[in-house]
């Protein structure tokens, strides 16, 4: 009885421990930079496993100008440059599942939310909006994304 419950115990042990190294290795062997060029002190977007982290983009016009442009316009451009990102991943946008939002003016915040709800699709990830002192160029706001690969 005990060296037949040995042969049964045996290749399942065996299997489990296959199986622990290959989802081991597929989640260390997904770990890669998105966007990142020799020099710049960041990448555009990491994906640790099956989870996307996307940098903070802003919405410059196209010649990378801030003045001039309405919050419209960035947020537009900034929301357009995330999804390059997602889908350079490998990611749709709807695995995001987390944004955080910098604005400097609160009062943008409605006319940003219009065009927001217009280009992220249902349903809504969660989100954090904060007000800044100032953003860097100028611009008037910067988002952040997080996505997670359904599986």
């Amino acid at each position: 009885m005990q060296r037949k419950y040995s042969q049964t115990l045996r290749p399942c042990l065996w299997l489990t421990g296959l199986l622990a190294l290959c989802t081991a290795t597929s989640t260390f062997a997904q770990n890669q930079a998105i966007g990142f060029q020799k020099g710049m002190p960041y990448s555009e977007g990491y994906v640790a496993g099956n989870t996307l982290y996307v940098a903070g983009h802003q919405g410059p016009d196209s010649q990378g100008k801030f003045n001039g442009t309405d919050i419209t316009v960035q947020t537009r451009n900034a929301l357009t440059a995330i999804e390059k990102v997602v889908k350079q991943a490998g990611f749709q946008m709807t695995d995001i599942v987390s944004v955080t939002v910098y604005v400097t003016d609160l009062a943008d915040v409605p006319k940003m939310n219009e065009v927001y709800k217009k280009l992220m699709p249902d349903p809504k990830p969660a989100r954090a909006t904060v007000q800044v002192a100032g953003l860097i160029g100028g611009a008037k706001i910067e988002i952040s994304a997080i996505a997670v690969k359904r599986q």
